[in-house]
């Protein structure tokens, strides 16, 4: 892999802004399943900015 394949963020995008399938089954616990994982990463993603920020600005 090259470096900025590590970097490459599209597929986390377009996790969060994806349209909906109308083929994808809908039951509610498949609904909460995207629900906690969207929070997951958005927390991991608020965390590690503001490491950075911390590691910046010491």
């Amino acid at each position: 892999m090259k470096f900025k394949d590590y970097f490459a963020l599209g597929s986390l995008f377009g996790y969060f802004f994806r349209k909906k399938d109308p083929n994808r089954p809908k039951n509610f616990n498949l609904k909460a399943m995207h629900a906690i994982n969207k929070l997951a990463m958005l927390m991991f993603l608020i965390c590690v900015i503001i490491i950075i920020f911390r590691a910046l600005f010491r």
